[in-house]
């Protein structure tokens, strides 16, 4: 199993504080799949106003942690070193649990289809074992 952590990441993806969604890859193939996690603490930005009584992880972030893990698994093939990977689309998303502060986040992505610059992950994120969300995302490197 490859590990990457936070700085590592850095080095793959453009993305930094707040905006990195991804705390470690636990295992990854480049141009195949990528496995991350992201630890939701209380003191996440979104918490303070999605929503105060009940601090719930937007669906639309998990979406996004999900597409940064898969830009992880596209962008650390040699000949995608230093380019970024943009989103073309987002289909199939059920979301299926909601997400709160104290859960570990297991973030899975896995390159399906890919053709030139556009290419197809399949996204899982679960909670425990339980599916949180689940998408098919389009990207496209640029």
């Amino acid at each position: 199993m490859k590990h990457l952590d936070v700085k590592q990441i850095e080095e793959i993806i453009p993305h930094r504080h707040p905006f990195l969604l991804v705390d470690y890859i636990e295992d990854y193939e480049p141009g195949e799949f990528a496995v991350g996690y992201k630890c939701v603490t209380f003191r996440e930005d979104f918490f303070r106003g999605h929503f105060p009584q009940e601090p719930v992880m937007p669906g639309v972030l998990m979406v996004e942690a999900l597409a940064q893990v898969g830009a992880v698994a596209i962008l650390s093939l040699e000949d995608m070193k230093g380019k970024t990977a943009y989103f073309g689309g987002i289909n199939k998303c059920k979301f299926r649990r909601k997400v709160a502060p104290g859960d570990k986040l297991r973030l899975e992505t896995k390159i399906i289809r890919r053709k030139g610059p556009v290419g197809i992950g399949s996204a899982v994120a679960s909670v425990d074992g339980e599916v949180a969300v689940e998408a098919e995302l389009t990207f496209m490197i640029g």
